[in-house]
């Protein structure tokens, strides 16, 4: 039995009577006639069992999108069914996230008449990635007297997949009208080893000498220039750290979700270049894995299994790393490495096992900047913040450091701030494919 508002106050109605004969029978037989009248109520109302209650979720959404959860309810009995329902979804996956739990709690009012259904939707915009699964629905009905009715948690399963937010996709179209120049529709200043003949074409100023086709410039009897095209067909591997390191915050969000935004980027411009895309995932063990896949299906997959990737608070197993790099790449790659450039973790783990890979393939280590270092850096007003600065120095030379040691054994290092590093990862991997470096 569930009581409501107004049973408290036919309750507190009860201190009229007793004012007028204060004793104790008086209390009693007041409360007698409210308990009767909740009784009466109770057997009046319909049961809450009698409710088909269904729930219709999207499959997936992106992080920060609106979409909605709708809750169909069936009255299967012989009774009206009048109900307060509650459709119980986690704190993460409602809106407002600034308002208490409570007050977020999504309750609907439905009036449902003998063998017909009504739908109530419950709005939803996730804020964080992974798997949201949808607590009971709750449905209390309620008697004629309004003072006391039935409630019953149903259990009706609902999952909900919150995909990356892909904000770095604004960056997409700059990086594929670069791509496009590269890709034999104009002329690719840098002749590489792993560069490809596409076609002829008119010289203009600014072209390479070298290019001149001189062949075809004497049976044209105008200066035309050879173009070149990137090579195709290469494989790019995308290397997600997951370990502790990858916990850290960095302004409002994780290291581990400006990573996910940059492998994003760079699998979506690569597969469109032609070249096949995997990503692993990788810690102590593999946390996921996508295969080489066609150009259309790269975003999906990758949007679809970075869903669920979170930090793990473990050290990352670099040998057991390069095992699974190693024995998913046959012949050379491209190996980006989105990880810290934490020198602690470079020093005893990577640049132990990276010349591993660079002897076999081209490998890109992608890091996190943090905009905190730089302003404690340049802070020195006070005692604190003079040994605040001296300390963030410090640590600036040791990540320096560190990415020299990298560059030294063939590493090529890209560290940026969270909203840059996607772009200028893509960069990397364009002026890499440009000079045949792939």
């Amino acid at each position: 039995m569930a009581l409501t508002s107004r049973a408290v106050l036919v309750a507190l109605l009860g201190i009229v009577p007793v004012a007028v004969l204060p004793a104790p029978v008086t209390v009693l037989a007041w409360a007698v006639v409210v308990a009767v009248l909740c009784a009466v109520d109770v057997a009046l109302a319909a049961s809450p069992r009698e409710v088909a209650v269904s729930r219709d979720v999207p499959r997936a959404v992106r992080l920060g999108q609106a979409t909605r959860s709708a809750l169909t309810l069936r009255a299967v009995g012989r009774r009206h069914v009048r109900a307060l329902v509650r459709d119980a979804w986690p704190p993460s996956a409602l809106p407002d996230g600034d308002a208490p739990t409570g007050a977020r709690t999504p309750r609907h009012r439905v009036d449902v008449p003998p063998g017909e259904a009504r739908t109530v939707t419950t709005p939803l915009q996730p804020t964080r990635r992974g798997d949201l699964l949808a607590d009971r629905v709750t449905v209390r009905t309620v008697g004629p007297l309004g003072l006391a009715g039935r409630q019953v948690s149903l259990l009706v399963p609902a999952r909900l997949r919150v995909l990356p937010e892909f904000v770095s996709r604004r960056h997409l179209p700059s990086r594929l009208a670069r791509l496009r120049e590269l890709d034999g529709r104009a002329a690719v200043q840098v002749r590489g080893a792993g560069t490809e003949f596409d076609s002829l074409r008119e010289y203009v100023d600014g072209d390479d000498v070298r290019s001149i086709d001189w062949r075809a410039t004497a049976r044209r009897q105008e200066v035309v220039v050879r173009t070149w095209r990137p090579e195709r067909d290469r494989h790019v591997l995308l290397v997600l750290d997951t370990s502790r390191t990858s916990a850290a915050r960095v302004l409002d969000a994780t290291r581990l979700e400006a990573s996910v935004e940059a492998a994003l980027l760079l699998g979506v411009l690569a597969a469109h270049a032609g070249d096949r895309v995997e990503l692993l995932a990788y810690d102590r063990r593999v946390r996921a894995r996508v295969a080489d896949s066609h150009q259309s299906r790269v975003l999906p997959g990758l949007a679809e299994a970075l869903a669920g990737v979170q930090p793990e608070l473990v050290e990352t197993d670099w040998a057991g790393l390069v095992t699974q790099v190693r024995s998913r790449l046959s012949r050379r790659a491209l190996v980006v490495l989105l990880t810290s450039l934490d020198p602690a973790a470079v020093e005893q783990g990577l640049l132990e096992v990276v010349g591993q890979l660079t002897r076999r393939h081209q490998v890109v280590l992608a890091s996190v900047a943090d905009p905190e270092l730089e302003e404690l850096r340049t802070a020195r007003r006070t005692v604190e913040e003079v040994f605040d600065a001296a300390a963030a120095e410090r640590t600036a030379l040791e990540r320096g450091a560190a990415a020299l040691r990298l560059r030294q054994r063939g590493v090529e290092v890209v560290e940026a701030l969270p909203d840059d590093l996607a772009p200028r990862l893509a960069d990397t991997y364009l002026a890499l494919k440009a000079a045949g470096r792939l």
